[in-house]
């Protein structure tokens, strides 16, 4: 799948296409470490990394300039880690905004995204999926590992209680945010592997591109049911490939 991968990205530097890939989920679900092996082959020249820091007053008050300016270029793919949707998970949850900012948002971001779509960028939007016994596990893990240590934030340690209201800001996303022209694409992040092929596999599937060979899932994860798709105020869970196929083919 990574010779998939660059032949996608030469396609987009050629066309001078521009694709925003966002990864969301909670702490430890695996964002880095999957945009990492999304990007490790690609021409680096073509792509870009974005992971945002703590918003100055001017950003977090005009969020979705804060994401404007870094959006692709042309001949670009971009990957988010966290995006502009950190205003409707990580923010509220935390107490890091108010709730006229988390509403304001919320209002907006259909609107704001179609008007990116239509502007020539490409949106995938990826959700990684954990349970809280698993984000738990991990992130004891980090903090306890005498090389990963330091990845333990204070924002990880609050979070760890506050399972539950993530969950509800997380659910309020899926049904305002899941549209039909940018839907959430939930993928099953427990097993780490299984998940970057899964994305790797929905986006080499979702886009078009020179000297495209449709990929089929390995045999060993054809069916598993381990993929999700939301759309709307519906979230289909526990599907396996072939299932997942259909409703992307027919909702997607």
């Amino acid at each position: 799948m990574q010779v998939e991968l660059l032949k996608l990205q030469e396609d987009v530097i050629k066309n001078g296409r521009k694709i925003a890939i966002i990864f969301e989920g909670r702490d430890a679900a695996g964002k880095t470490a999957t945009i990492q092996h999304f990007s490790q082959y690609l021409i680096p020249e073509g792509m870009e990394y974005i992971n945002f820091g703590v918003p100055t007053k001017s950003e977090s008050n005009n969020w979705f300039k804060r994401y404007e300016r870094k959006m692709p270029k042309k001949g670009q793919i971009c990957f988010f880690d966290r995006s502009w949707y950190s205003r409707a998970l990580i923010e509220p949850t935390l107490g890091f905004c108010s709730q006229r900012q988390y509403k304001n948002f919320m209002n907006k971001v259909n609107h704001w995204e179609k008007d990116v779509i239509e502007n020539g960028t490409e949106i995938i939007k990826f959700y990684l999926s954990i349970d809280q016994i698993s984000q738990q596990k991990r992130l004891r893990a980090r903090q306890e590992s005498p090389i990963k240590y330091w990845k333990f934030s204070e924002t990880d340690a609050q979070i760890i209680n506050k399972y539950d209201i993530f969950k509800l800001y997380k659910e309020q996303m899926f049904e305002k945010t899941s549209s039909s022209f940018c839907p959430w694409v939930v993928i099953n992040a427990t097993n780490k592997r299984v998940a970057r092929i899964n994305a790797m596999h929905y986006l080499l599937n979702k886009l078009d591109y020179d000297e495209k060979e449709i990929l089929n899932p390995r045999k060993w994860s054809s069916s598993i049911a381990n993929y999700s798709f939301a759309l709307e105020d519906e979230t289909f869970e526990n599907l396996t490939y072939k299932q997942y196929q259909l409703l992307t083919k027919y909702l997607g």
